[in-house]
């Protein structure tokens, strides 16, 4: 299991992992628009919280740098102001339902754990003591399971 700080901004994702990466030696391994992602019945402004992202806006972006993971997106923000969010991933399915269903326990499903283009599951929460999680059981990458 790995847990990974996942940042939210408000349309300036690029310049700040940019900058991340040049602060902490090291490097943008991967940044997606929402404008090259492919449709989801998901992504509309009832299940994105009121969120309707434009195209030119970052998804995901991911930064390393010494062994470490930041990851990044322009979205919905709390109170006019970018937040942080805790990203687990783990390594199977059963692992991400039983750590999702104890995490959702007590609090808030914002996106309930389902399939996803880059994950075998993937789910937002807000936990019973306010906090946001992401649970992610990554598809392989460089398989045709793991391509967009």
């Amino acid at each position: 299991m790995k847990l990974i700080p996942f940042l939210g901004f408000d349309g300036n994702t690029h310049e700040a992992m940019a900058f991340y990466a040049k602060a902490l030696g090291g490097k943008v391994v991967s940044e997606m628009k929402y404008g090259d992602m492919p449709p989801s019945p998901d992504m509309d402004a009832e299940g994105c919280g009121g969120f309707m992202p434009r195209p030119e806006q970052v998804a995901h972006c991911q930064v390393e740098a010494g062994g470490a993971v930041l990851m990044a997106a322009d979205g919905p923000q709390r109170d006019g102001q970018g937040g942080t969010t805790i990203n687990i991933e783990v390594d199977g399915i059963e692992e991400a339902e039983r750590v999702f269903a104890a995490l959702a326990a007590g609090g808030q499903v914002q996106m309930p754990l389902a399939e996803t283009f880059w994950a075998r599951r993937w789910g937002m929460l807000v936990d019973r003591y306010g906090k946001p999680w992401m649970v992610n059981c990554m598809k392989p990458m460089g398989t045709a399971e793991g391509q967009p």
